[in-house]
């Protein structure tokens, strides 16, 4: 793969969603109504990248994510909030387990620190190996359709990034 090229990713398999969905809410005995908001989705935009975000989440120190303010916009999605749930998915669009939103921040590129580089869990957890791959990656998803990015981007209102840090909370055997 090269950095101006995204392969797509299958899409979930909803009706596993869906059924991973229910098992949780029964397990904390909450009727669908006062469920929380939840999405699913994949980290990445590929199937490989996935993959190994999930593995990073899952067997390792993976507890955060950031994404563009202004890919929420595009996309029409609403932008996550401390107590959503995310049904993460592998890179077959399989649902792996669930996350539980933590908090949400705005900053910019240049705002990410430390420790929030090491909450991604990966590469060597620096904020030098953050910044390197997420301009990358930024800039392959944005060309993806058909934008324009830099890092500079991320100063002005709307192009924010949106800093999540979250927790595994569904299965058991992930959660705690």
């Amino acid at each position: 793969m090269t950095e101006n090229t995204v392969q797509e990713l299958p899409p979930v398999n909803g009706q596993a969603a869906a059924t991973m969905w229910a098992d949780y809410l029964a397990s904390r005995d909450i009727s669908e109504d006062q469920a929380p908001h939840h999405v699913a989705e994949s980290f990445g935009d590929h199937p490989a990248l996935a993959d190994e975000l999930l593995n990073e989440i899952l067997h390792g120190t993976k507890r955060a994510t950031s994404s563009l303010a202004s890919d929420y916009a595009y996309y029409g999605e609403r932008v996550p909030q401390p107590e959503d749930h995310c049904i993460i998915c592998n890179g077959a669009g399989e649902p792996r387990a669930i996350l539980r939103i933590i908090s949400v921040d705005r900053a910019s590129f240049f705002e990410v620190d430390e420790q929030f580089a090491a909450a991604e869990g990966e590469g060597d957890l620096s904020l030098a190996y953050w910044r390197r791959e997420h301009e990358k990656f930024w800039r392959r998803t944005q060309k993806s359709i058909g934008r324009e990015w830099s890092p500079e981007d991320t100063q002005a209102p709307g192009g924010e990034l949106i800093l999540e840090r979250f927790e595994i909370c569904w299965p058991e055997e992930y959660a705690g």
